[in-house]
């Protein structure tokens, strides 16, 4: 049985991200043809969109049918989330859990601005299915990463344009170390590699130091994630 998506177009959340690219690949597994989109919203981590060339260039070398695949690359200017956010993304604060109980880190309202732009520029393209990485299973506290903040919004964006997107979250119930797994079934040991190499996570922008999971800090909470998971797909 042929997959439904073969004739279509999509466009994916790339942020440079580990979590971005695998479902970049993810995607590009699947539908026609595959077009991008990153924001730059003053993230204090905004060195991730720097990585996106290199993982693009990689992922042409690694498969042809994948290199011909790949559409159009977009990147939205919103720094007005920014300037109405306090928090440690987009601040040089201290990490740390907030007085509600959710870690400083929570942009809020990010994922539904992001996935608002984003549902916008498809609309323009003529595009119906949407890609992020969100992920209930490691998503770090933030209610915008949740499943059903995600079918929600999905209904009120077909509602608000009159249209059917679909939102697809391949990542939602994988933890990290299944989210290395699922890059290496997608595109083998040079897949892997390429995001442990490539892709950006470290919430504090760091690229200095060299670990066997990929560049970071090694402290903050997105480098101990990663790492943790690393760990457990490696076996070690």
């Amino acid at each position: 049985m042929s997959d439904p998506f073969e004739s279509e177009t999509a466009l994916v959340l790339f942020s440079g991200g580990q979590d971005s690219a695998t479902c970049l690949a993810w995607a590009l597994q699947r539908f026609a043809r595959v077009e991008m989109l990153g924001f730059n919203y003053g993230q204090r981590h905004a060195i991730e969109l720097s990585c996106r060339d290199r993982l693009l260039d990689g992922i042409k070398s690694l498969r042809a049918d994948w290199a011909a695949k790949l559409g159009e690359g977009h990147t939205l200017e919103i720094p007005t989330l920014a300037t109405i956010s306090d928090t440690a993304l987009t601040r040089d604060v201290a990490i740390a859990m907030g007085e509600d109980g959710l870690p400083n880190t929570f942009v809020p309202g990010r994922n539904l601005v992001f996935l608002t732009f984003a549902a916008a520029l498809a609309y323009r393209r003529g595009i119906r299915h949407i890609i992020g990485g969100m992920c209930e299973t490691d998503y770090s506290g933030y209610p915008d990463c949740r499943d059903q903040t995600i079918r929600a919004l999905q209904t009120a964006l077909n509602l608000g344009m009159n249209t059917q997107f679909e939102l697809h979250t391949p990542l939602m119930w994988l933890d990290k170390a299944s989210t290395w797994r699922l890059a290496n079934e997608l595109g083998g040991a040079g897949l892997v590699d390429l995001i442990r190499e490539h892709s950006h996570t470290c919430y504090l922008g760091e690229r200095g130091a060299r670990h066997e999971w990929g560049y970071g800090c090694g402290e903050c909470p997105a480098c101990a994630l990663r790492a943790t998971g690393w760990r457990e797909y490696a076996g070690r």
